[in-house]
């Protein structure tokens, strides 16, 4: 039942004949778990909470920079530095006090993911990489729970509704993940892209719960903020949505297995004969690195590899394993005669 203040608070939708007091109700009544706090999750956040969502749970372990600010408005320089979660939530306490919030300072990981995904009834992804993607699809595939995905490219943003009443999945539109693919960081987005693609996602949450309108399950929403065209596509279920375990997405790449690498034990064992190369992004780098390495991003790495000037060998690493494995054949290309090594799954494996 909806408080006496309530009523004031939600008079809008109250007054909205598709959604009334009933609608309200099951809007107070659910629970929604938002997966990314950054410039997808702000929109999200904001307007789930303003929309009167009774639980909204946040999950991320990242931290606000100043490269932030552009695009995610829930922060601002004092936030700096401080849980991105935490600062998210003591604002939106402000916009609504009937909303109660859970917090996940942590990463999303395989062993997390399922018990966490079953406490909600709908996911929101509003994650930036494929690893992710891949994971919560898995993850809400085996806890039989929907998903609000949303995406963010340059000028371009993606939305769709999968997993919703067994309808097609994730891994249906994209069975595997592209090689090629960059996160924004490395390609960039447009300040304003964010806000209107978590938008989107946000109206998407309130159709599913208050059961009006028309979900986009099987449906991708193409936006395009330079000539503000919009496409729907639509797409099937496939066998791809059989799901059984959580994947790594490293499955799906068909690494190169026949690359000498070396484990983080092995590493530590021999770190004073090598000259160690990471190759993630400088946000990444900034994060956390290991000591005595030399930092070139991948992307740079064919016009600064002179900067190698070594006579060790060279251990090259990133977070998974992947980009350091392309790394490797960048500079095997430029023939490059230091032997070669591969840290084996990257800062992600159990150290």
């Amino acid at each position: 039942m909806l408080y006496k203040e309530e009523h004031l608070q939600y008079k809008r939708h109250l007054a909205l004949e598709n959604i009334g007091v009933e609608g309200q109700n099951k809007l107070k009544a659910s629970k929604v778990l938002v997966v990314g706090a950054g410039g997808l999750g702000c929109p999200i956040l904001q307007y789930l909470t303003a929309a009167g969502v009774g639980t909204i749970g946040v999950i991320d372990h990242d931290s606000v920079d100043q490269t932030n600010l552009q695009r995610q408005v829930l922060y601002g320089y004092n936030d700096i530095g401080k849980f991105k979660v935490s600062c998210a939530i003591s604002k939106l306490e402000q916009l609504n006090k009937f909303v109660k919030f859970k917090s996940y300072i942590e990463r999303l990981s395989k062993s997390n993911a399922i018990k966490l995904f079953k406490q909600y009834d709908i996911i929101v992804d509003g994650t930036d990489n494929f690893n992710t993607r891949y994971l919560v699809n898995d993850a809400a595939v085996l806890a039989e729970k929907p998903v609000v995905f949303g995406s963010i490219f340059k000028f371009e943003g993606q939305v769709t509704v999968y997993n919703y009443k067994n309808g097609p999945t994730y891994r249906c539109l994209f069975p595997k993940a592209s090689e090629d693919s960059l996160n924004c960081e490395e390609a960039g987005v447009l300040g304003v892209l964010p806000g209107i693609v978590g938008l989107l996602q946000s109206n998407e949450v309130i159709k599913m719960i208050c059961e009006i309108g028309e979900v986009l399950s099987g449906k991708l929403l193409v936006f395009n903020a330079l000539s503000m065209s919009q496409n729907m596509l639509t797409y099937e279920k496939t066998v791809h949505s059989h799901v059984t375990y959580i994947a790594d997405v490293e499955e799906d790449y068909n690494v190169n297995t026949s690359m000498k690498s070396l484990t983080f034990s092995e590493y530590l064992k021999h770190k004073d004969n090598l000259f160690v190369l990471d190759v993630r992004t400088e946000k990444e780098h900034n994060m956390f690195h290991l000591s005595h390495d030399y930092h070139i991003p991948l992307k740079e790495l064919s016009q600064r590899y002179f900067e190698i000037d070594t006579k060790k060998s060279i251990l090259v690493y990133c977070q998974s394993g992947k980009r350091s494995t392309q790394a490797i054949e960048i500079l095997k290309s430029l023939k490059i005669k230091n032997k070669l090594y591969n840290l084996k799954d990257g800062l992600q494996q159990p150290i």
